[in-house]
């Protein structure tokens, strides 16, 4: 029956492995694919907005899927894998349209790898200074996707964090057979 349990636990970890991995490629794949060309306008930073609070209800969602997932650990991991790279393409898609329809907005002219690129040395703050923002409103979204990911960053980590603790305190103690005592770390198989 060990041995049943332990083929289950790696299942498990491989098809999260793999919803994680083609969450992260179909976000990935919806930016290249989406039709960026209606230009920047109220209407953008509408579109940001709210696709901004649709990622925060997703993130919320995520966090109560953490808590109640067998494998919280595994769940977490495929939760950022969507999260992180959705939240980089909202700004990406942001930098492209501004920098077509403000041609000059950026030190370069910024094809659609070169903003998800931006937009990731920004995220890292790694800022390589290849690619800089020139014009007020390009300045003033870099800016603002800095302050969101500060808070992103704080938010992901704490209740990500906690959400993982939760779920493995739900399981430890909850009915049915939960974790092992001395089986893999955080009590994954």
């Amino acid at each position: 029956m060990e041995r049943a349990g332990s083929a289950a636990g790696r299942l498990s970890r491989v098809v999260h492995a793999l919803r994680a991995l083609g969450s992260a490629v179909l976000v990935t794949a919806l930016y290249y694919a989406a039709p960026l060309d209606w230009g920047v306008g109220v209407g953008t930073v509408a579109v940001l907005l709210g696709a901004l609070a649709v990622f925060g209800w997703l993130l919320a969602w995520q966090l109560g899927s953490i808590a109640r997932a067998r494998y919280p650990w595994l769940r977490a991991v495929e939760a950022l894998a969507t999260a992180v790279p959705l939240f980089l393409v909202l700004f990406s898609a942001s930098y492209f349209l501004l920098a077509h329809d403000v041609p000059g907005s950026f030190s370069e002219p910024l094809t659609r790898t070169a903003s998800l690129y931006f937009t990731i040395s920004v995220f890292v703050t790694v800022g390589f200074g290849d690619i800089v923002p020139t014009s007020e409103a390009a300045r003033a979204l870099t800016s603002v996707q800095m302050i969101v990911d500060l808070v992103l960053l704080a938010v992901l980590g704490k209740a990500v964090f906690g959400a993982v603790r939760m779920g493995l305190r739900r399981r430890s103690a909850g009915p049915g057979p939960g974790p092992k005592p001395g089986r893999g770390p955080a009590g994954l198989p």
